[in-house]
C-alpha cells in the first residue's frame, strides 16, 4: 500500500480561495495526488466555497476530511487565554491542536498556511527524519526582531523563545509529541509567567513550548517574502508573508504571480477578487 501524505490547513471562510490554490498547486507538483489526504480546519465555510476545494478531489483524486471549528471549545478556550486579532483570528491556533482533531492513527503531518505556493512534491519533507525533535521548521526571516520585540528590548526580561526561532507557516508535526506537549494545558499557565498581550499569537506560543525541541529545515521549504529575484532559486514552498501578493490585483511586479494565477486557476481568481471588491465595498460601511 502507498505511503498517506497527511497535509493540514486552517482557515476561514474569506481565504478559501488560497487554500485551493495552496492543495492544487500541492497536486500539481504530487507524484501521487491520489495518495494524499487534506485536513482542513476551518469556521463557518460557505457550501459553495467548500464545494470548489473538494473538486479538487475530482481533478486529482486526493481525500478530504473537513473539520469546522466554530464552536470548538479547545479552540476556543485556547484563544481567550493569548490574543487575536482580525488579521490573526483565532483560527491560527488550530495548528496547535491538530492532535486533538486528525484521527489518532495519522502520526505525522505536514501543517501549510493559506499563502504559501507550493512548487516540489511534498513526500521528501513529509519524509524528513525529525531526529527525535516535535517538530522541523524554517527559521523565521525575522527571528531577532520576533525574539526580543520593539528596540530589541520589549521582550528581553521575559520568557520567550530560545536563541533560534521558526516560522509556523510550514510545519513538520509529529502528532505524538504534540499531544505530549499539551498546549492547552501550557497555555493556561501562561499569563501567570508572562505578559501575553506581546505574544506574537501562535508562532511565538510555538515557539516557547517547542523551543529546544524543534529541527532547522532548508529554507527552500519556507521561502518568505518573495521577490521576483527569488524565481530563480527554485525553492520548494514560497510564502507571501510581506508585499504585493498574487492573490490581489496589483500594478507591482509579484514574485511568482503567473504560476500562482494558474495554480489558482482564471476562473477562482476572479471570481474571489470580485467577493473581495463586494465585501469591501458593501459590508464594511
Amino acid at each position: 500500500m502507498a505511503q498517506p501524505l497527511h497535509i493540514a490547513l486552517t482557515f476561514t471562510d474569506s481565504h478559501w480561495a488560497l487554500a485551493y490554490t495552496v492543495m492544487r498547486s500541492i497536486s500539481v507538483t504530487s507524484h501521487r495526488p491520489q495518495d494524499l489526504y487534506f485536513h482542513l480546519c476551518h469556521e463557518h465555510l460557505a457550501d459553495d466555497h467548500r464545494g470548489v476545494l473538494e473538486s479538487i478531489s475530482s481533478e486529482f483524486g486526493a481525500k478530504f476530511f473537513h473539520y469546522d471549528l466554530s464552536e470548538n471549545e479547545s479552540l476556543i478556550e485556547l484563544s481567550q487565554l493569548l490574543r487575536t486579532s482580525s488579521r490573526w483570528p483565532r483560527i491560527v491556533y488550530a495548528r496547535l491542536l491538530l492532535d486533538r482533531l486528525v484521527p489518532n492513527d495519522v502520526s505525522r503531518i505536514i501543517y501549510l498556511d493559506s499563502d504559501v505556493l507550493v512548487l516540489e512534491d511534498l513526500m521528501p519533507l513529509y519524509n524528513t527524519d525529525l531526529c527525535g525533535n516535535a517538530l522541523a521548521a524554517v527559521q523565521d526571516i525575522h527571528h531577532i526582531h520576533q525574539r526580543l520585540g520593539r528596540d530589541l528590548r520589549a521582550k528581553r526580561h521575559q520568557p520567550g523563545p530560545g536563541e533560534s526561532y521558526f516560522n509556523s507557516g510550514v510545519l513538520l508535526i509529529d502528532l505524538k509529541a504534540l499531544a505530549n506537549a499539551d498546549i492547552l494545558a501550557f497555555a493556561r499557565q501562561l499569563p501567570s509567567h508572562m505578559d501575553v498581550s506581546r505574544l506574537f499569537f501562535d508562532q511565538e506560543l510555538a515557539n516557547i513550548v517547542f523551543a529546544r525541541a524543534w529541527k532547522r529545515l532548508d529554507w527552500r521549504y519556507n521561502l518568505m517574502a518573495p521577490t521576483p529575484a527569488h524565481e530563480a532559486l527554485c525553492p520548494a514552498i514560497v510564502h507571501f508573508t510581506e508585499g504585493p501578493t498574487p492573490w490581489r490585483i496589483t500594478l507591482r511586479r509579484t514574485a511568482f504571480s503567473r504560476l500562482y494565477r494558474h495554480a489558482m486557476t482564471n476562473a477562482v481568481y476572479y471570481r474571489q477578487v470580485r467577493e473581495r471588491w463586494w465585501k469591501t465595498r458593501y459590508l464594511t460601511r
